[in-house]
């Protein structure tokens, strides 16, 4: 892939159009995952009340965008986590953990005061780089 090409990866949910996003973005070896929250195709939030549980689903999300970017969790260098209660941090971090294992991604996670649905507890994005 050209550093010039553009790819832009949708996951199909109609808020994509109209707040004007995409789920992911790959130009040349460096791809962009939105944040991404626990909520399913019909916009429904999965987990309500879990965080490990919002955490596991949103990265579940995630990697789909990856594969689809030609890239894979192995390929993250940073993740940015966003969580309405700092308490969570433990939960929110052994699933991180799982994920993640070796691979050791820069990694930030912030308290925020709110997510765009009250019952999302995280929000995640993820950068990667691949070698071509």
């Amino acid at each position: 892939m050209k550093d010039s090409a553009r790819q832009n990866i949708s996951s199909g949910a109609p808020w994509e159009a109209i707040v004007g996003y995409s789920r992911a973005v790959r130009i040349g070896n460096h791809v962009w995952v939105s944040g991404t929250t626990a909520t399913d195709e019909n916009g429904d939030v999965v987990g309500v009340g879990d965080a490990a549980a919002q955490t596991r689903y949103a990265l579940q999300k995630i990697g789909r965008a990856l594969r689809e970017a030609g890239v894979t969790f192995a390929d993250v260098v940073r993740t940015r986590s966003f969580v309405t209660d700092i308490s969570n941090w433990e939960a929110v971090g052994r699933v991180h953990g799982e994920i993640f294992g070796t691979v050791l991604p820069a990694a930030t996670m912030v308290e925020v005061s709110k997510l765009i649905d009250p019952e999302h507890l995280v929000e995640i994005e993820v950068d990667a780089y691949v070698e071509e």
